[in-house]
């Protein structure tokens, strides 16, 4: 079975458990094979931990589910030096971040402090506890869920933590058709867990390796350079993109090319991803916030005023 193959019936096997959600499902692909992270935002109930778990059980991978709440502690997701009473020592022990697939599900209903436990691990792949360094396993995900940010009880996401998300992306309600297959799939049993492994984590590992080989031309660089640039200069932006953004859209064209079937990027991919990559990446200046703008407007404004290269 070819490298493509495998991607398709990965999506095929998340659209029967999803319905009608082929778009966001397309997008957390691309996050899994661009190597980054993805982070759900909506209301209770559309899916997102579903998701989460179908991702896991098709590709055959570890999967640890964590909720976060006000009062859980970094200890509790990295883990901690726990002592032997046997002989005084202190052994490390494992927190569920070494998994494979984390789900950190309501994320941002935890506090700052221990939102931050999850950055070395992010960026990295590492967690240091004491001074120690503790690789995690391959491949890496972590699919965050969290609620709209005017529901109760839930801090914002620090603007280091949204930067460490490859993807942004939202469920939203399903259509009308799209809701009643979904009723009538689960009259007997969960589509869930009827769902097959369609690959492992070395296999995924091998998808990663493929989309970094995927091309990139000039042209298409300097169209996402611009992209980036023109969020620097936006009158509406108090911050723009970061170096590291411009990076991530880079990683995650290459990937929405390789889910598409294709091995070089053109701008559609461009297109298609530079609002889940880039939105959550700015910050609105207070005017433009208070006039109702929002980022997603600003991404598209600036993406509509740039030359596409032909």
């Amino acid at each position: 079975m070819s490298s493509h193959e495998t991607v398709a019936r990965l999506r095929r096997a998340l659209e029967s458990v999803i319905k009608g959600k082929s778009e966001v499902i397309e997008r957390v692909l691309v996050g899994l094979l661009a190597g980054g992270h993805v982070l759900i935002e909506d209301v209770p109930g559309v899916g997102k931990t579903t998701l989460a778990k179908a991702i896991a059980r098709a590709c055959n991978v570890d999967c640890v589910r964590v909720q976060f709440t006000p009062d859980l502690l970094p200890s509790d997701i990295v883990g901690s030096p726990v002592l032997d009473p046997r002989d005084g020592t202190f052994t490390f022990r494992k927190g569920p971040i070494f998994a494979q697939v984390l789900l950190a599900d309501e994320l941002n209903r935890a506090s700052p402090r221990t939102q931050s436990a999850l950055l070395e691990a992010m960026n990295e792949g590492q967690v240091t506890v004491d001074g120690q360094t503790y690789p995690l396993p391959r491949p890496f995900l972590v699919l965050a869920t969290q609620n709209p940010v005017e529901h109760q009880g839930t801090y914002p996401l620090p603007e280091a933590q949204l930067d460490r998300f490859l993807l942004r992306v939202g469920l939203g309600y399903p259509t009308l058709e799209d809701e009643l297959a979904m009723v009538l799939s689960r009259q007997r049993t969960d589509p869930l867990d009827a769902l097959e492994p369609i690959t492992d984590a070395a296999s995924v590992i091998a998808l990663q390796k493929l989309v970094r080989e995927v091309t990139v031309k000039e042209p298409v660089a300097r169209y996402m350079l611009a992209l980036v640039t023109a969020t620097r200069a936006h009158k509406d932006l108090a911050l723009g993109v970061s170096p590291r953004g411009t990076i991530a859209l880079f990683r995650a064209t290459q990937a929405m090319a390789f889910v598409r079937g294709r091995d070089y990027v053109s701008p559609d991919d461009v297109q298609a991803m530079a609002l889940p990559v880039l939105a959550h990446r700015v910050q609105l200046s207070a005017q433009a916030r208070y006039g109702g703008a929002s980022a997603e407007g600003v991404i598209a404004e600036a993406l509509g005023s740039i030359s596409v290269p032909t």
